[in-house]
């Protein structure tokens, strides 16, 4: 009952910001063009996650950003992507500019899945990860949705990864992940 609990409460919030992070990615965009690449590169490392190895064992970090949520990068296929952690997504969801850097290029006939977003329904087109990595936590053949850009600002990590792990857990603004 608990998760259940904990669950909502997430949905809750997903909901809630996702229309607060649509607004700051439009304004966000515009400022982007502004932003020098010493900058640009000093963001990325600010969502590093920490690894640590113990007894074969590899655990990473992720701390809670400004707004609340567990954001990290992951190289998918070998390329380098954004996440945002969301443990209410059943699997991986990439908007199609982030599919399209690692190769993947649904036709619009391939929008057949109906997924019900803090937006409504949209259609989204099914595909399959070989490599997904967070921080040496590898998961191979992974499911994953692409969502149109405009349904999807960030890319979700979600249950098709987290499931495949030896254990995950949220405590003190933290995000452990175990493999």
């Amino acid at each position: 009952m608990r998760n259940i609990m904990i669950l909502a409460a997430l949905l809750i919030v997903f909901g809630t910001s996702m229309a607060k992070v649509a607004d700051q990615m439009t304004s966000q965009k515009a400022q982007a063009h502004a932003v020098d690449k010493s900058k640009a590169m000093n963001a990325f490392a600010s969502v590093q996650p920490k690894t640590t190895g113990n007894a074969g064992l590899r655990s990473v970090t992720i701390s809670r950003d400004s707004r609340g949520h567990f954001q990290t990068d992951a190289r998918v296929d070998g390329r380098r992507l954004g996440f945002m952690v969301d443990t209410g997504a059943s699997v991986i969801a990439l908007n199609e500019s982030s599919a399209a850097l690692i190769g993947i290029r649904p036709r619009p006939s391939e929008y057949t899945a109906n997924v019900s977003t803090a937006n409504g329904s949209i259609r989204a087109a099914r595909t399959r990860l070989a490599m997904v990595d967070v921080g040496g936590l590898v998961v191979r053949d992974v499911d994953a949705l692409v969502l149109p850009d405009d349904a999807l600002s960030e890319n979700l990590l979600g249950m098709s990864y987290l499931s495949k792990l030896r254990r995950f857990e949220m405590a003190g603004g933290k995000l452990v992940m175990e493999q």
